[in-house]
């Protein structure tokens, strides 16, 4: 079976071999309902209990701040729904570079009697300052600015942007799933900041998909997305994914324990990858501040994105034209648009995202085939132009 090297794990990761054997017990012989009194039931709560205690962990939360969902847009969601839903309308704001899974829960708000102000990005897709003060100026109740963006790779400073929105009252979300496993997180730290939720998925750090959560200060009210048994706290009901969340604390303690050392592997593969891009003559998007370590996000001119995605993916290298979960939409990207780039290159990005088991070689290697493919590219305009 043909298998390309693996350059997109922004989109997904593959599942670690620890975890997977922590989850097999509770894909078999462990099959209690953890809502159930007997000893099946009572081995699956101890599971969730202790899952709970490792997610905890790895961000410097309590476990009971942390609520177990399908998934960062399920937390996002709840945060933003269930925050509204138990406040007057006012104004939500959002950075523009927001994830759907925030962009669409905070524009349905507006049918709601909600008002929606997005928030500015620079050419370096950091949240504009003078924007976001004017933005607080209009006393916003909700505020949601992501921790890194899941195209650029670009952290913003969440603390900052947190405590300049603390004296106003509004509750402040985060959502951190491209962060947590890359960058060291502390709830505690960043809730005295005046961050009052981060949301968390399994499968952006060698967990499984199907997992995830809000990490959310008691004090902060929510009302539920999912009504029922009254599980998670009442805030999120139905029978739990036993596997799934245990796969999920296990991951958590794994990319935490290495994250030091694979946060400096992956910017060296990413030193090289990028130079080689630079003498292609590639542009790249926020290289001039902090990114994530693994994330690397450019374009050449007059080479439209997706082709070139699909000429890398026959070459033997699967990279990403934005964000995975936008794929099927053709428009060029809401994130490189409110950057301010150009449209027409924005139709060119592509995202290389590095993992642990990625090597120079491989990066060696796919920056000839990408030589050889751009140099396809224009021989092929000179003929045809």
């Amino acid at each position: 079976m043909f298998a390309p090297v693996y350059f997109d794990h922004n989109a997904t990761t593959p599942l670690e071999p620890r975890v997977l054997q922590g989850m097999l017990p509770y894909l078999s012989a462990q099959y209690g309902n953890a809502s159930s009194r007997h000893e099946y039931g009572r081995a699956a709560r101890r599971a969730i209990d202790e899952a709970r205690q490792r997610v905890a962990f790895a961000v410097g939360a309590h476990p009971t701040e942390v609520v177990f969902t399908s998934g960062g847009s399920e937390a996002n969601n709840l945060f933003i729904k269930g925050a509204a839903a138990c406040l007057a309308p006012g104004t939500v704001n959002i950075s523009a570079i927001e994830h759907p899974c925030v962009r669409e829960p905070a524009k349905a708000l507006r049918r709601a009697g909600w008002r929606l102000r997005e928030i500015a990005v620079d050419e370096n897709c950091r949240v504009a300052s003078a924007d976001f003060q004017v933005a607080l100026e209009e006393k916003p109740v909700l505020v949601s600015v992501m921790l890194a963006n899941n195209e650029t790779g670009v952290v913003q400073d969440i603390n900052a942007l947190a405590a300049q929105t603390r004296p106003g009252g509004a509750w402040f979300h985060s959502d951190a799933v491209q962060a947590f496993g890359k960058l060291p997180l502390d709830f505690r730290a960043l809730n005295s900041a005046g961050v009052h939720a981060l949301t968390l998925s399994a499968h952006k750090l060698g967990g499984p998909k199907g997992a995830g959560a809000l990490v959310v200060d008691k004090r902060v009210e929510l009302q539920p997305l999912i009504a029922g048994g009254g599980h998670e706290r009442g805030l999120r009901s139905g029978t739990e994914n036993v596997a799934a969340i245990v796969g999920f604390g296990l991951a958590a303690e794994l990319a935490v324990a290495r994250l030091d050392e694979r946060a400096r592997q992956l910017v060296a593969l990413r030193k090289e990858l990028e130079a080689g891009l630079v003498e292609q003559g590639a542009t790249l998007f926020g290289g001039a501040v902090e990114r994530l370590p693994n994330t690397s996000y450019f374009a050449f001119p007059g080479i439209d994105g997706e082709t070139l995605v699909g000429k890398l993916d026959r070459a033997g290298f699967a990279v990403a034209a934005g964000a995975a979960c936008s794929s099927a939409n053709p428009e060029p990207s809401h994130v490189l648009l409110a950057m301010g780039v150009a449209p027409s290159l924005a139709r060119g990005a592509v995202r290389v995202s590095l993992g642990a088991d990625n090597t120079a070689a491989q990066v060696r290697d796919f920056l000839t085939a990408l030589n050889t493919t751009i140099a396809g590219f224009k021989r092929l305009t000179a003929l045809t132009g």
